[in-house]
């Protein structure tokens, strides 16, 4: 795969010297590698190539992984249900990780490959520790020169005969056990991932829960973590499954967390759905963006293009656009991309615009999940990094 060193920007506001970012594309895997001495982040893409076991998936992921001596600190498989058991213990043993957690979402593939794609996120220099509560990982941790950062990784209730709205509610406890463990609280969290199953009929309850919980904990509209909301089994047969990102600078006064608003869309929150459409995270030598779940949604929160796949897939990615050229970033400093599609057959229209923009090479995994709403279509959610401050 050819690599690509991307220069800096500018200098980050923390004085760091401009970490360095290198982007590799091939077939099948994309790496980006954000090089921020002591630590190195590392953002990977795997996606089956055809005639694929996931034995060659999870080898090709490990021999990826293996020259920088990283540690996984957050990873998510799109893909069937069935095949979680095995794949869990292929992945475990080719990461030799034993305690490894995999979020696991029913987000099969558009193609005919039992996995969609696999992200990771991991870690080399720094010291990564896995928080563990009721004989199983809760939680890993790492620090960089910033800020001490928190994955809780695959959350499942496990009440799981209760109604939907009281199953969210024991994941939002574990949540919050699982950030207690690190010494953190509901609002040092950057980021969430929501996945429900059957998600058109109980989409206002998760909200309620949800608006509930971050009241509850005195998170405020200006405040709100990034967050996808979109269907998907998990394995456990749960009503949802969930996963988050929580970021605590080490100087509380410092300022590396900034969210960032759609310059095209209303605040979620104006609708009933607590989250920001962007956060932006200072790290050092670098910036990061996590942009949320982003579908066609106008300006007054009603549904674009209704019907419509091409138009609501152009209409997405013009909101991302914006919201990426807000921070003084564009498609090229994607790090993780995610597109959704409520029907297989829409996934050529998506590659016919990735076509059109040149942005073939974008680190992307495509995976057929209900969206929030039932006219929704196609919806993406996207992390960005960028040198510099």
């Amino acid at each position: 795969m050819p690599a690509e060193t991307v220069p800096s920007r500018g200098l980050p506001q923390s004085g760091a010297a401009p970490a360095q970012i290198r982007r590799q594309h091939g077939n099948g895997l994309d790496l980006v590698a954000v090089e921020s001495p002591p630590v190195t982040e590392l953002h990977l893409t795997v996606t089956p190539m055809k005639g694929e076991s996931i034995n060659a998936m999870a080898k090709r992921l490990a021999e990826a992984l293996n020259p920088w001596d990283a540690t996984v600190v957050r990873q998510i498989v799109f893909g069937s249900a069935a095949a979680y058991p095995a794949t869990l213990k292929i992945l475990r043993q080719a990461l030799d990780d034993p305690e490894l957690s995999v979020a696991w979402v029913e987000g099969t593939g558009c193609g005919d490959h039992a996995i969609a794609g696999i992200q990771t996120h991991a870690i080399a220099g720094a010291r990564v520790r896995t928080l563990s509560g009721n004989d199983r990982p809760l939680a890993r941790t790492w620090e960089d020169a910033l800020a001490t950062h928190c994955v809780v990784n695959s959350i499942l209730p496990t009440r799981t005969q209760t109604t939907p709205p009281e199953q969210a509610r024991e994941v939002f406890e574990k949540l919050q056990a699982g950030l207690a463990s690190a010494g953190m609280t509901m609002k040092d969290i950057a980021r969430t991932w929501f996945y429900l199953d059957g998600i058109l009929s109980w989409y206002d309850d998760f909200n309620r829960v949800r608006n509930d919980v971050f009241a509850h904990n005195e998170l405020r509209p200006h405040s709100l973590p990034a967050s996808t909301g979109v269907g998907g089994l998990n394995p456990m047969g749960a009503a949802l499954a969930a996963a988050a990102w929580a970021i605590r600078p080490r100087d509380q006064a410092a300022k590396v967390m900034h969210f960032a608003p759609s310059p095209e869309q209303c605040p979620a929150s104006a609708y009933g759905s607590a989250f920001s459409r962007a956060v932006e995270i200072r790290s050092a030598g670098f910036r990061r963006l996590l942009v949320s779940g982003t579908a066609s949604i106008a300006s007054d929160g009603k549904t674009e293009h209704i019907g419509d796949a091409r138009a609501q897939i152009e209409r997405s990615m013009q909101v991302v656009a914006a919201i990426l050229e807000s921070r003084r970033m564009t498609f090229a400093d994607t790090a993780f991309a995610t597109a959704f599609f409520k029907y297989p057959a829409d996934a050529p229209l998506f590659a016919d615009w990735l076509a059109q923009h040149g942005q073939q090479s974008l680190p992307m995994v495509c995976a057929c999940c209900d969206i929030c709403r039932d006219n929704l279509l196609f919806e993406i959610e996207l992390e960005a990094v960028q040198a510099g401050g």
